[in-house]
């Protein structure tokens, strides 16, 4: 397996591969011995940075059962925020509350779920606004978390426009932050958060390989939250139907999801970008051109204008 570089995860000194693992698309269909297949194979590949939600179906489940054994060689992140036992109903999206029980709770339930005695990060879902936080005592909770040794370190799966409170809070050592080629309206906010010496983790850094249409399981949300996806979905098919054609002299046959991850690694503030994968396959792909690093500086100067 060829080597990935790795970065500082900001203050807690934390060193992660710059791409990491997320675990969303561990969903039941998959099945746990599918799910055990792909996870020991992130591991062997060399992957340290792991990320997973109580909202992500059976995933936490799948990586107890899973890669608990190879538990030194991961470092774990998980969210808090999300519903506790029991789970929600099939054809409804998770609720979120950030009251200290349900912080508690939730991350009790991780543990157990993954069968370990800590996460490395835990992050406040949804990014909920600084009012909602002080109004819940949220942070009191996940400090206790962490003196009680259960948490490590404490993040931020935030967005604008309330991001930009949370950074100014000062007691986020992480934030996990949206960004993409397709998708930059946090660009600087990446830069903000690690001015500040949080570490920076991205999702959506290949825009989910701009699928045809959502997943199935997104069937079950709200039918508001769902067409702004759909929406969202289309506008982004639209942009990489654009940026292809800036972008022709520049790829020079790159395979479109080698150029959004390492124009996404190419980003001078990121630590490391979450990409989940079901796929054996899909996941050495992924591997392999994370392998290559960033984008050579001309041609991430050349990307950045023609996108502009």
């Amino acid at each position: 397996m060829p080597d990935l570089p790795t970065d500082t995860l900001g203050r807690t000194g934390e060193v992660v591969t710059k791409l990491g693992f997320g675990a969303m698309e561990l969903q039941a269909r998959v099945g746990e011995e599918a799910a055990t297949r792909v996870l020991n194979a992130v591991l062997d590949a060399g992957i340290t940075m792991i990320d997973t939600s109580p909202d992500y179906g059976p995933s936490e489940e799948f990586i107890g059962a899973g890669i608990s054994h190879r538990r030194s060689e991961y470092f774990l992140a998980s969210k808090c925020g999300c519903q506790v036992d029991p789970p929600p109903p099939a054809d409804s999206f998770p609720a979120h509350a950030y009251d200290r029980r349900t912080l508690r709770g939730g991350v009790e339930q991780s543990l157990r779920r993954m069968r370990t005695d800590h996460l490395d990060l835990v992050q406040v879902h949804m990014s909920p606004s600084r009012a909602t936080l002080e109004l819940h005592d949220s942070l009191a909770e996940l400090e206790a978390l962490r003196d009680e040794g259960k948490v490590r370190f404490i993040g931020m799966s935030g967005t604008l426009p309330d991001i930009a409170d949370h950074i100014e809070m000062g007691v986020f050592d992480a934030f996990q932050i949206p960004y993409s080629a397709l998708e930059r309206e946090h660009e600087d906010v990446i830069s903000a958060a690690a001015s500040g010496g949080a570490g920076t983790i991205i999702r959506g850094g290949v825009a989910r390989g701009v699928p045809e249409a959502l997943p199935a399981q997104y069937a079950r949300l709200p039918e508001e939250m769902r067409a702004r996806l759909e929406q969202s979905l289309e506008e982004r098919k639209a942009r990489w139907a654009v940026t292809e054609s800036r972008l022709d002299d520049v790829l020079e046959g790159m395979p479109r999801m080698e150029f959004l991850l390492r124009f996404t690694l190419s980003h001078p503030d990121m630590d490391t970008t979450i990409v989940g994968t079901s796929s054996v396959d899909h996941l050495a792909a992924n591997v392999a051109a994370a392998a290559k690093g960033p984008l050579p500086p001309d041609v991430y100067d050349d990307a950045l204008r023609r996108l502009a």
